[in-house]
């Protein structure tokens, strides 16, 4: 028998505590943390170690997976007073799958490499329900041994792995350009339904024909039926779509590119987030154009 693989999850929320389970079922000793401790007991119940701090999970770690929020989460779980850096153990690959900057990924890469242990950007998509049954698509790059090292951890958590070159910070910018499209087709299918509440019209019929027709998109599709529901739950909160369509306009910035469209999501989500609803579901943004035009959508009143 071999001694299996060890592992350590950083943030076990929707996502992360899809991929720790993923990596369970595919055959390692995953240890979990996240601030949470009701998400590391929910996950001890399901066979894992829960740990008490990160440098508690990275002890002794062959692979890490960092499914925090934010860049600037993931520096502070690396480089902070409390950071792992100096805890994995030499020639330990660590997956970075917070959506961030290109260049903010390639100072990460750069400083944790500097100290022996490999570093893949690799930000996920795919959902929550796919992050449960190891089924994500994840837009990677690194050097050829960061891929090695962390193969088995992408089989057991991805049906699609794209090796994106190896210079870190590629594959982020491959994720900025998939959030662009996301934050803006979400936008969009808010409006289109809700206007189509607007005229009156009978919106699980308006789902049925737009999904069979060319306006159709995988998040209208996707998000739509939490309007029709009126439950606005957060499967993926209007909040990270402020943080990510921010990013894309300061790349498009620097890039000095214009982004009108996605300024304008950014726009919907923004008034979302400053109505109260950055922690509700994206599909939130129909809600402000109902809030707008004074339109009913289910589950809410006639204002």
């Amino acid at each position: 028998m071999t001694t299996p693989l060890k592992a350590a999850v950083f943030g076990l929320g929707s996502m992360g505590g899809g991929m720790a389970r993923s990596l369970l079922r595919g055959g390692f000793a995953v240890t979990g943390y996240d601030p949470a401790s009701a998400a590391v007991e929910a996950f001890a119940a399901d066979g894992g170690t829960g740990a008490a701090t990160a440098r508690e999970a990275a002890s002794g770690a062959d692979i890490a997976v960092s499914v925090v929020v934010n860049a600037a989460q993931t520096e502070a779980l690396l480089f902070g007073p409390e950071g792992v850096a100096d805890t994995l153990p030499a020639g330990a690959v660590f997956l970075s799958c917070a959506t961030m900057a290109p260049e903010i990924a390639r100072d990460l890469a750069a400083r944790l490499e500097a100290t022996g242990r490999f570093y893949l950007d690799a930000p996920i998509s795919g959902g929550a329900a796919r992050a449960a049954t190891g089924a994500l698509t994840v837009l990677a790059s690194g050097s050829p041994a960061a891929f090695a090292r962390a193969r088995p951890a992408l089989d057991a958590m991805a049906a699609k792995v794209y090796e994106l070159g190896a210079a870190p910070g590629t594959g982020a910018a491959f994720k900025m350009i998939n959030q662009l499209l996301a934050g803006v087709h979400i936008a969009a299918a808010s409006e289109a339904f809700a206007f189509a509440a607007r005229q009156g019209l009978d919106l699980a019929k308006v789902y049925e024909v737009i999904t069979a027709s060319a306006g159709n998109s995988w998040m209208f599709e996707n998000r739509m039926p939490h309007v029709l529901a009126g439950d606005y739950r957060p499967l993926s909160a209007v909040d990270i779509f402020v943080k990510d369509l921010g990013i894309v306009q300061d790349m498009a910035r620097g890039a000095r590119y214009p982004v009108p469209l996605a300024a304008a999501a950014l726009q919907m989500f923004l008034a979302a987030s400053g109505a109260g609803m950055g922690r509700d579901d994206d599909a939130s943004v129909a809600r402000i154009y109902a809030q707008l035009s004074g339109t009913h959508l289910p589950g809410q009143g006639e204002g």
